[in-house]
């Protein structure tokens, strides 16, 4: 056995061994640990910037702009449509003659069918943003409904068929616009086309070639957008507080701005009154 003196010395020994090898060890755990905060780091910030667009279209979903649309005078006469081309289409319309649809008015003077949407004031994320519901244009009775459409650029919308009788449905974008036009027929009970549209535009008449009054339109728009009701009333959702410019369409009337303020928790209001021709 070693005297103590000895035993001693060669404790020390091995303790300035080991204490030689905690530099290494330590630098080893501290180069983990950095790579780790450091991946935190990314990982917090990628977290942060999924959230924001999802904080920015929360925060735009407190605000709305309301309104009505109506018509300053006598509504013009809406000629009656022949559909005896057709027995099916005749057959639906026994009880009820079908009219044309350019202006519709209901009671005091509201004007339906007129689409509402903000034409300045948005940011580009704001105005990438539609409504998630998906748009439905349907072909009743041998008529377009609704007989004008709204939608927001690139939003997936969907045609579908509830008659009898074969249809087709043939926008006729401008070419200038960056739209394609397309032409596809619906025989009774087909499946619904679903398509959308690339670029803005107001607006794109939508005719049938198959029956040659039925006729309506595609209102396609930036950002979110309403469409007045029989009573000319209309509600664009999803606003953001701010100061805007509502532009107001009619087929036959043209269109019409106004500006609008947001304020937080308070809608903004914008009247439009068109003059009968």
């Amino acid at each position: 056995m070693l005297p103590l003196r000895q035993r001693r010395q060669r404790s020390n020994d091995n303790l300035d061994v080991k204490n030689r090898m905690y530099p290494e060890e330590r630098e080893k755990q501290m180069k983990a640990r950095y790579q780790a905060a450091g991946m935190i780091s990314v990982l917090l910030l990628l977290a942060i910037g999924l959230l924001w667009p999802a904080r920015s279209v929360s925060a735009a979903a407190e605000g709305k702009i309301t309104g009505t649309v109506k018509l300053d005078g006598a509504a013009p006469h809406m000629k009656g449509i022949d559909m005896s081309k057709d027995p099916f289409c005749v057959k639906q319309h026994e009880n009820s003659p079908a009219h044309l649809e350019n202006v519709v008015v209901g009671a005091g003077g509201g004007l339906q069918n007129v689409v509402l949407y903000i034409s300045q004031g948005l940011s580009a994320a704001e105005a990438s943003q539609a409504p998630a519901k998906e748009p439905v244009f349907d072909q009743k009775n041998c008529m377009y409904t609704p007989h004008v459409l709204a939608m927001g650029v690139n939003q997936k919308f969907k045609v579908m068929t509830s008659d009898q009788t074969t249809h087709n449905i043939h926008p006729l974008p401008n070419p200038l616009a960056g739209n394609i036009p397309w032409n596809k027929s619906q025989p009774p009970g087909a499946p619904p086309i679903e398509s959308s549209w690339k670029a803005e535009e107001v607006a794109i008449p939508v005719k049938c070639n198959i029956h040659p009054w039925m006729h309506g339109y595609f209102v396609v728009v930036k950002g979110p957008y309403a469409t007045t009701d029989e009573k000319g009333a209309y509600t664009i959702e999803n606003v953001p507080p701010g100061n805007y410019t509502v532009t107001a369409w009619q087929e036959e009337y043209g269109t019409q701005t106004a500006k609008v303020t947001v304020a937080a928790g308070k809608p903004g209001t914008a009247d439009f009154t068109f003059k009968a021709k």
